[in-house]
């Protein structure tokens, strides 16, 4: 059992997704190890076309990638990715 914001659950508290290891890979992909032991190939071409990612469409950036705090970043912290969206796959 464990408490938050004043309430009782009932079995362990859960544990954050976190990224623990990630690889470029060719045509903009991501191979992704999850703290959960999961690895999975995630295809980032379609984010390309949001704003917030267009900078990743250059290959030597994209392939610059790095883990901070559990989270997938590039450009020293300026573009990242939450883990849930490279678990789930939805985009």
């Amino acid at each position: 059992m464990y408490i938050k914001d004043g309430i009782a659950y009932a079995g362990d508290l859960p544990v954050p997704l976190k990224i623990c290891g990630i690889r470029p890979l060719p045509d903009h992909k991501l191979w992704v190890r999850f703290n959960t032991g999961e690895t999975e190939i995630f295809d980032f071409k379609p984010l390309l076309a949001a704003p917030a990612f267009a900078p990743l469409k250059d290959p030597a950036i994209f392939a610059d990638v790095y883990i901070d705090h559990g989270v997938p970043v590039w450009k020293d912290g300026d573009i990242d990715i939450a883990p849930e969206v490279l678990y789930s796959g939805d985009l």
